[in-house]
């Protein structure tokens, strides 16, 4: 590789975002910044732009973005200032840009990952969400558009890491992918209790250091149900293939089966900068900041089967694989389903039924194209939304 990536960083105020700057920046002469995103927080986004001097920042909300654009003036910075989700797709499919880390959360970041796959960027997808509800949709732009997709989730990173170099060469060769599961912080808690579980509980995450948006995923299990369906597109599995396994202390990051049944494992320390230094340097490796594996303090590595009782959103992901825009629908309900909790309005034991309503009375056809998603992603919220107020007062 001959000169600099120039990366931009869609959502660089989130905890992939800083773990990408820090990589970045243990490698200033491989890689340069062009831009920056983030929703409202503009003064991390004024102390990011103010070290890394991109060309371009983005801003969603316009107030946020106002503000940022009088500090950036203040202190003589030349930095530009655009807002709106518009930008975000502008700067992802930017020509002069080589790398795009999508780690906006939701399916808001949908939009941005589709325009820079359609124009043959080297994408790092920390955005599970955007394959989620994007499907085939989003792959056959992937190859249309003759981008490069690199899986940044832990678990994906590991797979890929796991997999011969040849891609033609996986379907013949992969008896099933393994991904595993921490368990997350209510792994042994009384299931009586789940009722009174608090946001800050469901955001205290025993190994990993995340939004709160993607805790209470973990905290569910959710986020789990969402890299089962992640992991059929991203292999071309079927779903029958994918199976997962309980693992606290998260030190195999996940592994593939073999026809002759040897079993491929990637490990590492649980550290987000290990698959962001992959993603970026691929088919290189560089040093990440993370720490090495010591084997000798190693006591044990346990494994178990999920209890689906006590997790039951998983088993949602081969129900809506199952289904025309299952899987779309499924995002939606759980977006709108975990915004509730953190704010209050129902209770941690409420998102699995949300859930499960939305995916089991909803029926819609298959998405041909980003507007059919789109339509489809808006319903399922509405109807969430209305599930979600009756819910509330039941609570």
């Amino acid at each position: 590789m001959t000169g600099k990536q120039r990366v931009t960083i869609l959502g660089s105020t989130g905890s992939v975002g800083a773990n990408t700057l820090d990589v970045i920046r243990r490698h200033p002469d491989r890689f340069e910044v062009f831009a920056l995103t983030a929703k409202s927080r503009w003064e991390l986004l004024l102390a990011q732009a103010a070290e890394f001097k991109p060309l371009f920042v983005v801003m969603i909300d316009p107030e946020a973005a106002s503000a940022l654009a009088a500090r950036l003036k203040a202190e003589g910075l030349a930095t530009h200032v655009l807002t709106g989700e518009q930008a975000l797709c502008d700067v992802a499919r930017e020509e002069r840009v080589d790398t795009v880390m999508a780690a906006i959360v939701g399916a808001a970041g949908l939009a941005p990952c589709m325009a820079a796959a359609n124009t043959g960027k080297r994408l790092l997808l920390a955005n599970k969400e955007a394959l989620v509800i994007g499907g085939e949709v989003f792959m056959n732009a992937v190859r249309e558009g003759g981008a490069t997709l690199l899986p940044i989730d832990s678990e994906h990173s590991a797979i890929f890491q796991s997999l011969p170099e040849n891609r033609a060469t996986w379907a013949s060769r992969i008896d099933k992918i393994i991904l595993t599961a921490s368990g997350g912080p209510f792994l042994n808690r009384d299931l009586a209790t789940f009722g009174t579980i608090t946001p800050d509980e469901a955001c205290a995450h025993p190994n990993w250091v995340m939004g709160r948006k993607i805790s209470v995923d973990s905290a569910t299990m959710m986020n789990k149900a969402l890299e089962v369906i992640e992991a059929k597109y991203l292999f071309g599995v079927l779903p029958s293939q994918i199976e997962v396994v309980i693992h606290p202390q998260s030190i195999i990051h996940s592994m593939v089966q073999y026809k002759d049944a040897s079993v491929v494992a990637q490990l590492g320390t649980p550290d987000m900068r290990v698959p962001i230094a992959y993603g970026l340097s691929y088919p290189d490796r560089i040093e990440s900041g993370a720490a090495s594996l010591d084997f000798h303090t190693l006591t044990s590595m346990t494994f178990a089967k999920p209890d689906l009782e006590r997790f039951p959103s998983l088993a949602l992901a081969w129900a809506a694989m199952n289904e025309p825009s299952g899987t779309i629908l499924l995002n939606a309900a759980n977006e709108v389903a975990v915004e509730a909790f953190l704010s209050g309005r129902i209770r941690f034991d409420q998102i699995k039924v949300l859930n499960a309503e939305i995916v089991n009375s909803l029926a819609c056809p298959v998405a041909n194209n980003l507007g059919d998603i789109l339509i489809i992603d808006g319903l399922a919220r509405q109807v969430a939304s209305q599930t979600c107020n009756r819910l509330a007062s039941e609570k």
